[in-house]
């Protein structure tokens, strides 16, 4: 406490510049108030703010010479006596005190000890319940792989040519179960649309002969499937297109046609026939055939290929399988029962076995052709470059010249971190400048003594938020910008960046704010509260404590009260800028001393390799650039980061690749992959075609004064919840398809511009709301673990999510006024 008294006037006197002293005038001093000055302990009443009072008294009654604090040499002989016996008396008394507390306390002690023992047990017991019950599901789910996989060949799709005629064509289908199901995929000359005027179509159907005797059959046949073509003139070396659709046959289909050949009545007996081999399918005995049939209006003869599956999946077994599939992989990340990969690779298998299960197992070729190779390729060679950069001492270096400029105040230090990530973002991938920003943050954050946790969720948030301004800061803005029909809509790069440069700076600012509001008590971003604040705090409490001590109900007392109210005012706005990152200034002699330490402990340790690696990330760059020209995108973002990784492997003339193979993030290399194959089999299960369904069906449901505005706020807010759950990739290659349908001139007929807009707000800034919703978020994570720091499922969706919400409330409100009201499209 003495130390803290000494600070205290150490304090006074640092913060005295000349305005303290005028808080308290002699004039206005009462004898009173300096009588009352005179009890207040020695700590206080010698502190500059309290100058006047002993101006006061000295002018009265002479200068002090010394604090008056009674010595043992002003006690009396019969006072020390006294306090000698008083001392003998509560010995005494403490003693019998203690003793029949020991009497008391004994047994309880006893007894809570036996107790903790018991619930320590009990704990260890259920931990290794626990761990029981997740090893046996976890094997479980290994044993039904491995058993699917067993038990079920790989797929092999039966692919036919054929050219179809007038008179049609009449293919057998291997097939004696009663209900027949058909998954046929299609390809050939066929339109996009049905116009009103007269089109030509193919239509397929499948269709059953029972022969019931010699000469009588009865024929079923299934609901036929038209599909348009193209017009008969231009029929000839058009474009194709695939089509997709499951014709069912059941053992309840009517009778569809019938024949007598000897025009023969059917009795009783001869629909019981019926009914058994429509139900078992004997087609030896009975002589049931199943085919495929297909026929033609056009004059020309149109040929087709055809692949089919017998008996696939039912969609409704398929979406609700892949929701398990789903849920299961977030609750295995969020309550952490395993490592994310491991999670990620576990779910991905057990849809590959469902997929087995229902007849539809791939081949491993399949499964490969399934994965983001661009996006992993771009990863791998951006990790290669930012493992080798860090080497010359670039990061070390770059968070000392962001301490120094900022001050090594806290938010400058986070709203500069997050303003560059989001620039950044614009123009390059956001994975490209997560992979840059995350080093130099997570240095940032160590030197400064701040928790680098929040702080990298801020960033990645913010790149996330700048990653949709343009096409090419996002791979769903990718895709979007390069779909067939928005090209042709005339939506280039300069309108693109335009239109959502304008909605991102609100959702920018939205986001700022909301983040600021989430992390207002600054401690949050810090490892522990420093010791400079603890000991102003307890400043605080000793100055607010002797002001408390005083009334307001004399003039004397409340002179004194109020000068002390003044300098319990003057420390709170102190601690405030110390707590908010502004107690230091490029003058303070701290935080000088601290620069310095740190200019000599973090250099530039290789100057040439840094030289070499500048070469080869500003060419990366360069070329990302350049990627915006349509006529210069001949070269991918992945060969681009590649062939920028080869070129600096080559300069650092690197005998031993090891060390710098040891620093790429492998677990999130495979955590990717294995992500892509869960949704690719999430795609073919049917989930994510089922969301684009249902989001066109309600758009369909409404009147067609309103379907823009619902149109926008179902693609919007679907898209954007969509894409915090599964990745944003499938997702936004599927709901590009949804908006090009409802935009055809065909159908509903709605303008394409506000629904690309909404997807592109939707996808991007639904990444935000969980851990995996984006993969610049994955790739935090994994670069964060590697550096020591890993931040859980639920933290980051207690911070995303509410952001995510307010990203979609801000875009809604942007896209209403701009396409509803104002009418910009």
């Amino acid at each position: 406490m003495n130390d803290m008294f000494k600070r205290i006037k150490v304090f006074g006197k640092k913060e005295n510049r000349g305005s303290l002293y005028s808080m308290v005038s002699c004039s206005d001093l009462t004898p009173g108030s300096v009588e009352i000055w005179l009890d207040l302990p020695d700590e206080i009443k010698y502190d500059p703010l309290l100058a006047p009072f002993k101006q006061r008294y000295e002018q009265q009654h002479g200068k002090i010479e010394a604090v008056d604090v009674p010595n043992e040499g002003d006690k009396t002989i019969f006072d020390k006596k006294r306090e000698k016996q008083d001392t003998e008396v509560k010995k005494d008394e403490a003693s019998e005190v203690l003793k029949d507390a020991s009497n008391k306390l004994l047994a309880p002690m006893h007894q809570d000890h036996d107790d903790t023992k018991l619930k320590s047990t009990k704990r260890k017991k259920i931990k290794n319940v626990l761990r029981i019950i997740k090893l046996c599901a976890l094997v479980s789910s290994w044993v039904l792989l491995t058993v699917s996989l067993l038990l079920n060949t790989e797929r092999s799709d039966v692919v036919l040519h054929t050219a179809v005629r007038e008179e049609g064509k009449v293919y057998e289908l291997p097939s004696s179960d009663a209900t027949v199901k058909v998954l046929i995929t299609l390809t050939g000359p066929f339109a996009s649309t049905v116009s009103n005027g007269s089109v030509t179509t193919l239509r397929l159907w499948l269709h059953r002969a029972v022969e019931l005797h010699p000469g009588v059959e009865l024929e079923q046949s299934s609901v036929a499937w038209s599909i348009p073509l193209q017009s008969d003139d231009i029929i000839d070396f058009s474009p194709s297109s695939t089509e997709t659709r499951t014709l069912k046959l059941a053992d309840n289909s009517p009778i569809m046609h019938s024949k007598d050949k000897y025009s023969r009545n059917y009795t009783k007996d001869d629909l019981v026939i019926v009914h058994q081999v429509t139900r078992w399918g004997q087609i030896g005995k009975n002589g049931t055939v199943v085919t495929l049939r297909m026929s033609t209006t056009a004059n020309n003869t149109v040929p087709i290929t055809i692949s089919y599956q017998m008996n696939p999946l039912d969609v409704e077994d398929g979406i609700i399988y892949a929701t398990i599939l789903l849920v299961a992989l977030y609750m295995l990340i969020i309550f952490e029962i395993v490592n994310r990969t491991i999670a990620a690779l576990l779910s991905s298998s057990l849809a590959v076995a469902v997929l087995a299960l229902s007849g539809a197992r791939p081949s491993l070729t399949e499964i490969v052709s399934w994965l983001d190779v661009e996006t992993l390729l771009l990863l791998f060679s951006m990790m290669l470059l930012v493992a080798i950069l860090a080497e010359t001492g670039l990061f070390d270096y770059l968070a000392v010249l962001a301490f120094e400029v900022t001050g090594g105040r806290t938010w400058p230090l986070i709203n500069c971190l997050c303003f560059f990530t989001a620039v950044f973002s614009t123009f390059l991938d956001n994975v490209t400048t997560v992979l840059l920003m995350t080093p130099v943050t997570i240095r940032l954050c160590e030197v400064t003594q701040l928790n680098p946790i929040p702080v990298l969720m801020s960033m990645v948030i913010f790149s996330n938020v700048g990653g949709a301004a343009t096409p090419v800061g996002d791979p769903p803005n990718v895709i979007i910008a390069t779909h067939p029909s928005i090209v042709k809509e005339n939506i280039n790069f300069t309108n693109f960046t335009l239109h959502m440069g304008v909605g991102i700076l609100a959702v920018s600012v939205q986001t700022y704010l909301q983040l600021r509001y989430m992390f207002r008590d600054i401690n949050t971003l810090r490892h522990s509260v420093p010791r400079d604040i603890l000991e102003l705090r307890q400043e605080i409490a000793v100055w607010r404590r002797a002001a408390a001590s005083l009334s307001s109900y004399s003039r004397d007392e409340d002179i004194v009260r109020r000068a002390l109210e003044k300098k319990v005012e003057k420390l709170n706005h102190a601690l405030s800028r110390r707590e908010a990152g502004g107690g230091t200034s490029k003058s303070d002699p701290m935080f000088c001393s601290t620069l310095a330490s740190m200019k000599e402990k973090y250099r530039i340790r290789d100057k040439q390799l840094l030289v070499k690696s500048a070469i080869c990330v500003s060419f990366v760059i360069i070329v990302f650039f350049l990627h915006a020209i349509p006529e210069l995108q001949r070269l991918s973002l992945g060969w681009t980061a590649l062939l920028g990784a080869l070129l600096l492997l080559l300069l650092a003339e690197r005998d031993d690749l090891e060390p710098i193979l040891a620093r790429v993030e492998w677990s999130t290399l495979l955590f990717f992959a294995a992500l892509f194959v869960l949704m690719e089999a999430l795609s073919k299960l049917g989930l994510i075609s089922w969301i684009g369904a249902m989001t066109e069906s309600v758009i369909l449901g409404v009147g067609e004064e309103s379907r823009l505005a619902v149109a926008i706020m179902l693609i919007l807010w679907v898209s954007g919840i969509a894409s915090a759950f599964v990745d944003n990739i499938p997702l936004s290659t599927m709901m590009v398809r949804v908006i090009a349908a409802l935009a055809n001139p065909a159908g509903l007929g709605l303008p394409l511009a506000p629904l690309a807009w909404a997807l592109s707000f939707g996808a991007c800034l639904g990444g935000n709301g969980t851990l995996i919703g984006a993969s610049a978020n994955v790739v935090c994570a994994g670069v964060a673990e590697q550096h020591g720091y890993r931040f859980t499922f639920l933290q980051f969706l207690k911070i995303g999510f509410p952001v995510m919400i307010g990203n979609l409330i801000v875009a809604s409100i942007y896209l209403l006024i701009c396409h509803c009201f104002l009418e910009l499209h």
